[in-house]
């Protein structure tokens, strides 16, 4: 589905049905060099189930065209923005790595947009190491090739997938060489410098799901089980996966997206 969005084409995936905006509203965000695919699973399940599902392409990524924002705030602003287009008063917002500062931004600046706020794979702050910005900057397939290292769990390259043929690690690999030149640093800059206010994160009202993988490399366990206990009565829940969870663990992270969503 396509919206104007700030001046420009916004595109969201809708889990195979056409969308009903009288249902309840998911809007699923995704992290940096990504696209809304990266939450196939779990956006066609409830989009099947009786919610109305919008999995985005933030600006420069996937479908979307348009600048690539260098501020998580810029981006979360966008998403709000997109609200707006689609003619929705309020949404459950569930967002990924980049993709859960972008929909905790929103939540802190526009709370009685979003219903409820699912942070996957998260940390505030979510600090990104030289050498990886640097690879980004100035070696971009060396910095996928981190990525998609890092962004699993140790040894998933002997691991399963839950798509006969395909690797988790390649997959993810070819989806980042798919994104706009620029696109990963700019992403990764703008989570090492997101800094929201602390007494803001204290205060957020919206019902709050926090979700950490025990191996992930990317964003430690320790670090969302910290974030958790920030956001007043923020439930967590804990997955045996790394960074990637939508993949590494498409059931496990639907099974507790369900029970918090519904």
């Amino acid at each position: 589905m396509q919206f104007i969005v700030q001046g420009y084409p916004a595109y969201a995936y809708t889990g195979g049905v056409a969308p009903d905006m009288k249902l309840p509203a998911i809007v699923f965000v995704h992290g940096a060099a990504f696209d809304h695919s990266v939450w196939q699973w779990q956006s066609r399940y409830f989009a099947h189930h009786g919610f109305c599902v919008l999995a985005v392409d933030l600006p420069g990524h996937g479908r979307s065209p348009g600048t690539i924002r260098t501020r998580i705030e810029d981006w979360a602003a966008w998403l709000v923005g997109l609200l707006d287009a689609a003619g929705l008063e309020r949404a459950a917002f569930v967002g990924h790595s980049m993709g859960s500062l972008v929909v905790l931004d929103a939540a802190l600046h526009a709370p009685d947009r979003v219903s409820r706020l699912a942070l996957v794979g998260s940390a505030v702050p979510m600090g990104v190491g030289e050498a990886f910005l640097a690879a980004a900057r100035e070696a971009p397939p060396v910095a996928f090739d981190m990525e998609a290292t890092w962004g699993h769990a140790r040894l998933s390259q002997l691991s399963a997938s839950a798509v006969p043929g395909s690797t988790l690690l390649g997959a993810s690999r070819s989806l980042n060489g798919r994104s706009r030149p620029g696109a990963l640093a700019a992403a990764l800059e703008a989570c090492n410098a997101y800094r929201p206010d602390a007494a803001a994160l204290r205060s957020l009202a919206v019902p709050t799901l926090v979700v950490a993988g025990k191996r992930d490399q990317m964003t430690p366990f320790k670090a969302g089980r910290a974030l958790a206990s920030e956001i007043p009565h923020a439930r967590f829940a804990a997955l045996e996966a790394g960074h990637s969870m939508m993949s590494e663990a498409p059931r496990e992270l639907l099974r507790v997206l369900r029970e918090f969503l519904s």
